[in-house]
């Protein structure tokens, strides 16, 4: 992740939001995402520890909602938190990302964000 993205200084999805999604992306049943750090929703859907009930705070949420934060998981995150995308990061409106903004009473993003652009292994060295 950039440090140019807005989410590094948001995180307002982590603490609005309940994170589910299919019980196989956990670690236990193949997936990536670490088995400790959630809890059984359904039969076939786990949420992320935090997530699953209000107050909402994913446990890999890590600092201040609005003033800089980081997930402490972001390489083994679920597919719900990797499709979430800030609003018009990719061009195209989030009203999901405003919402959650909304509820901390930060502002809604503009347009245009640019792209976050993470350079390749080679272009680091």
């Amino acid at each position: 992740m950039s440090i140019d993205n807005p989410c590094l200084n948001c995180g307002a999805c982590c603490a609005h939001f309940r994170v589910s999604f299919y019980w196989g992306e956990c670690r236990s049943a193949g997936g990536s995402v670490p088995d400790e750090l959630v809890v059984q929703v359904s039969p076939h859907h786990a949420a992320m520890r935090g997530t699953e009930a209000r107050p909402v705070r994913c446990v890999g949420l890590l600092g201040e909602v609005g003033c800089g934060v980081r997930c402490t998981v972001y390489e083994h995150r679920s597919s719900t938190c990797r499709e979430f995308e800030a609003s018009w990061l990719d061009g195209q409106h989030n009203p999901n990302c405003d919402a959650a903004r909304a509820a901390y009473g930060l502002p809604p993003l503009m347009p245009p964000l640019q792209p976050i652009v993470t350079p390749s292994p080679e272009r680091v060295a």
